[in-house]
């Protein structure tokens, strides 16, 4: 069983920072891609930013050179930095990890999503 826990929401004002955390728990598979999502009511979900196992990190254009993303423990830990939040990053932000088993019986590549966490920016 594999559960995202993600934590460290709130609500700030703008110009403050925040950190978010994921926590991956489970056993024997193997985390390749984890991402940071985010979404408002009435829109859809979108990528916000992603590191591989490998520590590439890439990031949508309207947070890049304000969020830091990194990983800890082959991705079982996944921290979203926000700095210089702004209005427009209020939303519900949701970690979601990439990964494939150990055993051949569960072959492929499995998307687990967390439950999401709230930011709210005010100004």
């Amino acid at each position: 069983q594999v559960q995202l826990v993600e934590s460290g929401g709130g609500l700030v004002e703008a110009g403050e920072s925040l950190r978010l955390s994921c926590a991956v728990s489970g056993n024997s598979f193997n985390i390749w891609v984890s991402g940071w999502y985010r979404q408002v009511p009435g829109r859809q979900r979108e990528l916000v930013a992603s590191i591989t196992r490998r520590g590439t990190a890439t990031y949508t254009d309207s947070v890049r050179g304000r969020f830091i993303v990194s990983a800890a423990d082959a991705n079982k830990m996944v921290y979203l930095q926000m700095n210089n939040l702004k209005r427009e990053d209020t939303a519900v932000y949701y970690c979601k990890a990439d990964l494939s088993f150990d055993s051949a019986y569960y072959e492929g590549t499995y998307t687990y999503w967390g439950q999401g966490t709230q930011v709210t920016v005010s100004s």
